[in-house]
């Protein structure tokens, strides 16, 4: 690549302006150590805004490039040596690097790894988890962590408000009214933060188009942008309905469900969506079992899905396994008799069960929610269980087992405030 083109591009990312990063990401201090970090998630999340602010509080910040950049179109592993002198030249010898989408250069890795190997601290996004896990594993192993990032949780949406929170104010009349008024905003409006300060649909739809068409259909050589489209539009209309590749192969006219498989694969890589497996003790039965879809963000299933109604239940449970992600636990739908939205698991052992519904105030539904509920606490030994609802506050005692009953916005900032 010439190197007058390469520097004009180093200088040019220099002038670009970020947002004013002042809302709290729940991240403990990157710049204490010497692994890589790699910053992954779905696009326009915020990994360049984190990746710019962690930037600032460094004394050293000048190593920077956006490989998302049409000019390095035809920028090779070849030419990351003359990089690395390019900024040895421009700014002085220094010792910290930060890589944006690194992953658009076959071949990264490498580099990345001599850097490391010669004590140099190296901070890179990306915005494939396939790509960044295949690469990293095979030849970063032990030299990074990785930091997954999401649209904003509700407590950094707060954040993003400038609403100050305390641990009193939650407990007032007053403060939980708020709570209430400022958790409608949020889901009725996710948490993309560009989507947020201009609240235009064009933007979700160019986000969708820009996640569809580079990170998974050009990223895995796909043509049939039609089979795609079919089957993200049924799955963001069906979200967290029980699915099984057979049947959405028949529904969306795909030839096979290998194929669905693999479409879903790619979607889930892009960040875009999540494929939830049924619990069972049986790798082989889960694998085989049918799956629930989330999708990352409830205001683009708003703009991509169908619903002649809003189920703001399904929504409501799309938003709470997002944050049971956020949270890294790992997580799991149990389903036989009755069906429980969502159990948890540490240490190879089943530690807490969730329900999710909107309300439980009609008696069906409170009966559905309760037995799904009371049979995974059988089943896994639990003397708690969890239903998070719209607003609802209760704790129900049957045959010794505990059952509490919280609103989502006091679920959503517990960790936080509590």
């Amino acid at each position: 690549m010439r190197k007058d083109l390469l520097q004009n591009i180093i200088f040019d990312q220099r002038d670009l302006e970020f947002p004013e990063f002042y809302v709290l990401r729940n991240t403990h201090d990157f710049t204490n150590d010497k692994e890589i970090l790699v910053i992954s998630g779905v696009r326009r999340c915020g990994k360049s805004t984190l990746l710019h602010e962690i930037r600032q509080k460094n004394k050293e910040k000048d190593y920077y490039l956006n490989f998302d950049d049409d000019r390095l179109i035809k920028f090779t592993v070849d030419d990351f040596q003359q990089l690395y002198e390019l900024f040895i030249e421009l700014f002085g010898i220094q010792k910290t690097f930060y890589f944006d989408e690194i992953q658009n250069i076959e071949g990264w890795e490498r580099f990345v790894r001599r850097l490391h190997d010669y004590g140099n601290k190296v901070y890179i996004t990306g915005s494939n988890a396939s790509m960044l896990s295949k690469e990293l594993g095979t030849h970063l192993t032990g030299r990074f962590y990785q930091y997954e990032l999401y649209p904003f949780s509700f407590s950094e949406y707060l954040n993003f408000k400038r609403i100050e929170i305390d641990s009193t104010s939650i407990y007032s009349s007053k403060g939980r009214a708020l709570l209430n008024r400022l958790f409608s905003e949020y889901f009725k409006c996710g948490g993309f933060p560009a989507f947020l300060k201009n609240k235009n649909p064009k933007y979700l739809k160019s986000l969708y188009e820009s996640i569809l068409y580079r990170d998974v259909m050009v990223r895995n050589h796909l043509t049939n942008e039609k089979e795609i489209l079919e089957l993200v539009y049924y799955l963001t209309s069906n979200i967290a309905r029980p699915v099984n590749y057979i049947s959405l192969a028949k529904i969306t006219n795909i030839k096979n469900s290998t194929t669905i498989k693999n479409y879903l694969g790619y979607l889930q890589s892009s960040y875009i969506l999540f494929v939830l497996n049924r619990y069972d003790v049986s790798l082989k039965k889960q694998l085989k079992n049918p799956k629930k879809v989330y999708f990352i963000d409830l205001a683009l299933i708003r703009e991509l899905g169908f619903q002649t109604s809003e189920d703001k239940g399904r929504l409501l449970e799309n938003l709470v396994f997002i944050e049971l992600k956020r949270r890294l636990h790992e997580v799991y739908y149990y389903s036989d008799k009755h069906e429980c939205d969502f159990v948890i698991k540490k240490n190879q052992k089943i530690v807490q069960a969730i329900q999710v519904s909107w309300t439980i105030e009609i008696e069906k539904t409170r009966n559905r929610e309760i037995n799904g509920l009371l049979e995974a606490m059988e089943v896994f030994n639990l003397s708690d269980g969890l239903i998070i609802t719209k607003s609802e506050v209760d704790e129900i005692s049957i045959n010794g087992k505990v059952i509490h009953v919280i609103p989502i916005w006091k679920w959503l900032i517990q960790n936080i405030y509590s």
